[in-house]
């Protein structure tokens, strides 16, 4: 619960610093839930998740959109999540996996000034009525304990 109080309160408020250049640039990546740095991309938990296992890879470079990153970026880009996508299967044993990328506001970016890949366990019973009749997420795992399962098979 302590991710949904005024400790990341405003993190999307598009007045203030962007959340995950400040992620980049801090050295607390077991605070941040930083499971892996790469040479242009980073990996990381989702810190409002749509399922347990939500982790989104995040270039380094400020950018909003992919057409605006290098082919060396969007190359490690794709191969993070490809291997976030082996760490969740080997961890968590999905039924599937979305990944996505929401470009600007009008396609649903949370935080359009920085791209980011969206990679999603899904499981056949993921949802119900809960998430469409009440808005709410449940979530069966605290994300602490999903972090410190994920963070072992981002050090092969």
């Amino acid at each position: 619960m302590s991710y949904l109080g005024d400790e990341h309160a405003g993190a999307h408020d598009a007045d203030r610093a962007c959340v995950f250049c400040a992620i980049a640039a801090r050295n607390t990546d077991d605070e941040d839930y930083v499971l892996h740095r790469g040479a242009t991309c980073f990996v990381v938990m989702n810190l409002y998740p749509y399922n347990n296992g939500h982790v989104m890879v995040i270039p380094y470079a400020h950018v909003p959109s992919l057409l605006d990153l290098d082919d060396a970026t969007a190359h490690e880009m794709m191969d993070l999540a490809r291997r976030s996508q082996t760490v969740l299967d080997g961890a968590l044993a999905p039924h599937g996996v979305n990944l996505g990328m929401n470009q600007g506001t009008a396609a649903g970016a949370g935080i359009a000034q920085h791209l980011h890949l969206h990679v999603v366990p899904r499981w056949a019973a993921d949802t119900n009525f809960i998430t469409t009749v009440g808005q709410i997420r449940v979530m069966p795992q605290a994300l602490r304990d999903t972090y410190d399962l994920l963070r072992p098979g981002f050090d092969t």
